[in-house]
């Protein structure tokens, strides 16, 4: 939370928003992800949102469902989710946060 919380402290001394972009793991192909996040991060991103794909996100409106249902179709599951955020959070200087339902969370 450390570096989560100097993003925040940051911006708030300088009267700035964070710009947090969220994106589906995985998408839009798993071998590419890792050139996502840095397209995000040199756009400006201040943290990193990566959403696990979850069978029924319906809280999350059509767009959000329909990268889901792309991702599972990909086999990206919450231990390949996982794998890519390991893989990619090294290599970036923003913070990633993942963001999930709590089914996954508990199946796994």
């Amino acid at each position: 939370m450390k570096r989560i919380d100097q993003v925040f402290e940051n911006k708030k001394t300088k009267g700035l928003s964070a710009f947090i972009p969220y994106v589906t793991a995985g998408l839009p192909k798993p071998e590419s992800f890792g050139e996502v996040i840095a397209v995000l991060e040199q756009g400006g991103a201040d943290i990193i949102e990566v959403g696990l794909p979850f069978s029924d996100p319906i809280a999350d409106g059509p767009v959000i469902q329909q990268a889901s249902s792309r991702a599972l179709e990909m086999g990206i599951s919450t231990k390949r989710t996982l794998e890519l955020v390991s893989w990619v959070a090294p290599k970036t200087s923003c913070p990633i946060v993942l963001m999930t339902y709590v089914n996954p969370v508990l199946s796994m």
